[in-house]
């Protein structure tokens, strides 16, 4: 498992960390999701919460003032939210990991046969006082649909958008929006895949403070 950092910009610490899945020999997350099917789904999204929690527990994660957790997790793999949470929370626990320092994120590409299921899951994250994204925000099934259902609070917006955003006006308008939208709705921006300092610079025009 890697940890990708998601910065602050205005105070140079990170916001969070995410735990991003790799092989035991360091393959790539898409490598190891390609082995992930409807017999082994439930038992491969428990496993990485829990060893998510663990190693960054291990790593000292929880010190960092206010420094988050983000793990990703499969809404079809979750069969019964208040259910499935139970392991999490056990693991939290056993680890003295805060609750209010993790943020579930479910990626937008992942499609839902049962989108009212993922608002249920969200909810009941809520209720634990866990933080709630949705991932890859402008590239998949849900989009502003399910943000009309359900308001998370967090939005990431998939590098597809960010890429080359400072020589691109059409993603500079389409990221000015979904800011725009997010300031009214009270909901955090994140972007993603930042890799260059024009690309950092123009987003920190448009309002977006993390990356």
């Amino acid at each position: 498992m890697a940890f990708q950092p998601i910065l602050d910009l205005h105070t140079g610490r990170p916001y969070a960390y995410e735990a991003l899945v790799r092989g035991l020999q360091g393959e790539s997350a898409a490598t190891v999701l390609a082995l992930v099917n409807d017999g082994n789904r439930y038992q491969f999204d428990q496993s990485c919460r829990i060893k998510a929690i663990e190693l960054a527990s291990s790593l000292g994660l929880q010190d960092l003032p206010d420094c988050k957790l983000t793990i990703n997790f499969l809404p079809n793999a979750v069969y019964q939210p208040a259910a499935c949470i139970q392991a999490t929370l056990k693991a939290a626990r056993q680890c003295e990991f805060p609750l209010e320092r993790l943020m579930f994120e479910v990626t937008e590409g992942e499609q839902l046969d049962d989108p009212a299921h993922l608002v249920n899951i969200f909810e009941e994250y809520h209720r634990h006082g866990f933080t709630t994204a949705i991932d890859d925000f402008g590239a998949g099934y849900s989009g502003l649909n399910l943000l009309a259902r359900f308001q998370p609070h967090v939005l990431k917006l998939d590098m597809e958008l960010t890429r080359d955003i400072d020589s691109n006006v059409a993603r500079q308008a389409i990221v000015a929006g979904v800011v725009l939208m997010a300031e009214k709705l009270d909901i955090l921006i994140i972007a993603e895949g930042i890799e260059t300092q024009a690309e950092c610079d123009l987003l920190s025009d448009l309002g977006v403070r993390y990356m």
